[in-house]
């Protein structure tokens, strides 16, 4: 089970920025510790050194529901700003949504179509009169590579479909952050009030925590066993 989660400010100032920043340190570690994949897709910088305005995080693992529900909302920080000393505001709030999942995931070798054609350029009378140059095309994208780079046939399959694996990579990432923008309400929807957790100071302390993916198990659980009985 996957699911891809978006940490943003908003349109927040730079302390919101901040809290971004903390509370994706406190994603990462806490999903290591529940033993689920975290990887960060997509982090744009906030102004301030250390600061995060958007991040865009892929969850992997068996209680990967459970967990983004725990985040999933809006997080709010009660703390002084260490941007405007002389601030007098101290509550400030992010949010944290959930991405619709991909439609293409991976590549299989059945979406692949190959091409052989004769290579040109460099490689003498050899090279140009035999047609090992590969072209692999994916073709749900339309996306192709070539390579030409050995005489052996099979040997340039192997490399042009290991292009196109890399080309893969960088399409998929492009369509993730074109949802993003696609999703840009997202940045103004940060709500505030019932917060989902609550930090306080500037140490990042959790002070509460409203959704608990291990209470909600538990709690269900205890509900299982009471229906058995």
């Amino acid at each position: 089970m996957e699911k891809i989660i978006q940490i943003t400010a908003g349109r927040g100032p730079a302390e919101c920025t901040w809290v971004v920043a903390q509370v994706l340190k406190k994603i990462l570690d806490e999903a290591q510790h529940s033993q689920i994949e975290a990887t960060v897709l997509q982090r744009e910088a906030g102004t301030e050194n250390g600061t995060v305005l958007t991040a865009l995080i892929l969850l992997k693992g068996k209680t990967v529901i459970e967990f983004v529900n725990s985040w999933k909302g809006t997080i709010q920080w009660i703390g002084q700003s260490s941007f405007r000393k002389m601030h007098k505001r101290k509550n400030w709030f992010i949010g944290i949504f959930e991405m619709d999942a991909l439609a293409i995931k991976s590549i299989s070798e059945k979406d692949i179509q190959y091409q052989a054609m004769r290579s040109s350029g460099a490689g003498g009378q050899h090279v140009n009169k035999v047609s090992s140059a590969i072209r692999a095309t994916h073709v749900s994208t339309g996306l192709s590579t070539v390579a030409m780079d050995s005489r052996s046939q099979h040997q340039n399959k192997k490399l042009a479909t290991e292009r196109l694996l890399e080309k893969f990579k960088v399409f998929e990432l492009e369509m993730i952050k074109k949802q993003v923008n696609n999703q840009w309400e997202n940045q103004l929807n940060v709500a505030r009030g019932n917060p989902t957790r609550t930090f306080t100071g500037s140490d990042f302390k959790n002070e509460k925590v409203v959704k608990s993916y291990k209470s909600e198990r538990q709690k269900l659980k205890q509900q299982l066993n009471h229906d058995t009985e």
